[in-house]
């Protein structure tokens, strides 16, 4: 198979918003043909994907798909990913986009990040959406791991994760307990505003409104606070064989107390 591409395996739980497209390109994918050609294809998005070499020298990446709304990929799992994350959230990814060339021009400097640019490239490569009810986002935030997991394990039954950085699914696989999301504390998450939605069919139109949610959320202001918390992933219930046992829980390595 293409570009790498026979490694994913579908049936993974953190890959259930990615599935649909994701497969289908997958399997639209040719050896002999470079993997941006197939995105463009099979995928439905505010930019186009060129080859990495239409990138010019000392243009910062996010300024060049801001000006010409074209999206440079490299054949490989990581663009492959961040690709099917712009056709899932177009919004956000946008105004991602956005929010990164506004602190570009504000600090003067390619180079230069600063707290908020660091903050979106973290929610962008490594982030994720919790919808929960309100006890669970309470044991998160207090990382209190037993809460959370164990104590509280039934009400996972009416919450759900979504994870959100193309790193992230990435590194995920190939699955290893420490992989570590930052779950991202939006207000209508935390609020319970879209948890209505949660036990309904997952439909493009849950995704359709959780992205526009998400995107009139984001500002420079907040992720200059950091706004994350940390969330072991291989923990949520029924995503790995092993977290069946409470003692799962109890590797300090891993779920680490609060400081």
């Amino acid at each position: 198979m293409a570009h790498g591409l026979e490694v994913i395996d579908w049936s993974a739980p953190w890959l259930a918003h990615l599935r649909e497209k994701g497969e289908f390109a997958t399997q639209q994918a040719r050896d002999d043909a470079p993997l941006h050609e197939t995105l463009n294809q099979c995928l439905t998005s505010p930019v186009r994907f060129v080859p990495q070499s239409s990138l010019p020298s000392g243009v910062a990446y996010e300024q060049f798909i801001f000006d010409t709304q074209q999206c440079p990929t490299r054949d490989g799992l990581h663009d492959f990913f961040n690709a099917l994350y712009w056709d899932r959230f177009p919004r956000t990814k946008a105004r991602l986009n956005q929010l990164q060339t506004e602190q570009i021009a504000l600090l003067g400097s390619v180079t230069q990040r600063g707290a908020a640019r660091d903050a979106l490239t973290v929610f962008d490569e490594n982030g994720a959406l919790l919808l929960a009810p309100p006890e669970l986002w309470d044991s998160l935030i207090a990382m209190d791991w037993q809460r959370l997991f164990v104590t509280l394990r039934p009400l996972w039954q009416h919450a759900q994760l979504i994870p959100f950085g193309h790193a992230l699914v990435e590194k995920l696989v190939k699955p290893r307990k420490p992989i570590t999301c930052h779950v991202y504390l939006a207000q209508f998450t935390i609020k319970n505003i879209a948890f209505e939605t949660i036990n309904t069919p997952v439909t493009a139109h849950f995704y359709e409104n959780l992205d526009e949610l998400t995107a009139a959320d984001l500002s420079t202001e907040k992720f200059a606070t950091k706004p994350f918390a940390p969330l072991p992933i291989l923990g949520v219930p029924d995503w790995w064989e092993a977290n069946k046992y409470p003692d799962f829980y109890k590797d300090e390595s891993v779920f680490r107390r609060s400081r």
